[in-house]
């Protein structure tokens, strides 16, 4: 069974002080969760808040991920920042292809690619968002935009090296809209990249890749998602900047995988 993951993405939000706070709470509420072992939970702060969430993360089960990279580890590329220096302050998880880099950014499937080759040769698991506009969904063409994005962005991934990887399902018009797919909506685009996987890459790829969902996630909406069955967690953005919030969205995700097990 593939283990959930729960991603909380910050975007631009909280200062260092603030991110550290946060995290002390965090870990206080988490402590206490019967089963908290049975999920991933990770937190995606900017990266002025690297250091100092992943030194409030010593001893704890939370991992901590980075909301982008540049491909090159070191140059001229200023405002940039390389794997390494990721790794340097402890990061895990790294979100590539986010549709407010693509729309803000100018990010393309092309440079994404580059991205998630430099992340896992840096031993970073990238989390490669995939999702389509509201306009493309009007027009029919949902399954067509996921699978250029999908065939785009993993087109020099190395899989036959086992080397791990998370995508996320984000439709655009979900995102901080207060909007968000219905779960069998969402749960047939999930279907859909778990298909081009195994199409792709083989069964084995297909199988133990995570597929995540993010747009306009609560904890009101959280367990009829996750009941869905190709949904292996959740990229949160607004609630993941409330803890109380964060953690209900938490413990839903682990009363998921006691349903897997029958319990």
């Amino acid at each position: 069974m593939r283990k959930p993951i729960v991603v909380g993405n910050w975007k631009m939000n909280k200062t260092v002080g603030e991110a550290v706070e946060f995290v002390k709470k965090l870990r206080i509420l988490c402590k206490g969760i019967a089963g908290i072992q049975e999920i991933e939970t990770v937190v995606c702060p900017p990266f002025t808040a690297l250091h100092a969430v992943s030194q409030s993360l010593l001893g704890s089960t939370i991992k901590l991920g980075a909301q982008n990279l540049y491909w090159e580890k070191e140059g001229a590329f200023t405002g940039e920042i390389s794997p390494p220096m990721l790794k340097d302050h402890g990061c895990t998880y790294v979100i590539l292809g986010h549709s407010e880099r693509r729309q803000h950014f100018g990010e393309t499937n092309l440079n994404v690619s580059k991205r998630v080759v430099a992340a896992q040769s840096h031993g970073l698991i990238p989390i490669v968002c995939v999702g389509e506009t509201l306009a493309e969904r009007e027009e029919d063409r949902t399954l067509s935009v996921i699978e250029e994005q999908v065939r785009g962005c993993l087109r020099s991934w190395n899989h036959t090296k086992n080397q791990l990887l998370v995508i996320a399902y984000e439709p655009v018009w979900a995102i901080g809209t207060g909007r968000n797919a219905a779960p069998e909506q969402a749960n047939e685009a999930h279907a859909f990249i778990r298909f081009l996987l195994n199409d792709l890459f083989g069964e084995r790829a297909s199988s133990t890749t995570r597929i995540l969902y993010g747009g306009s996630v609560n904890p009101k909406n959280i367990e009829a998602l996750m009941a869905q069955p190709e949904l292996d967690g959740t990229l949160v953005g607004g609630a993941s900047l409330d803890t109380e919030s964060f953690v209900h969205i938490v413990k839903s995700s682990i009363r998921k995988t006691h349903a897997s097990l029958g319990g």
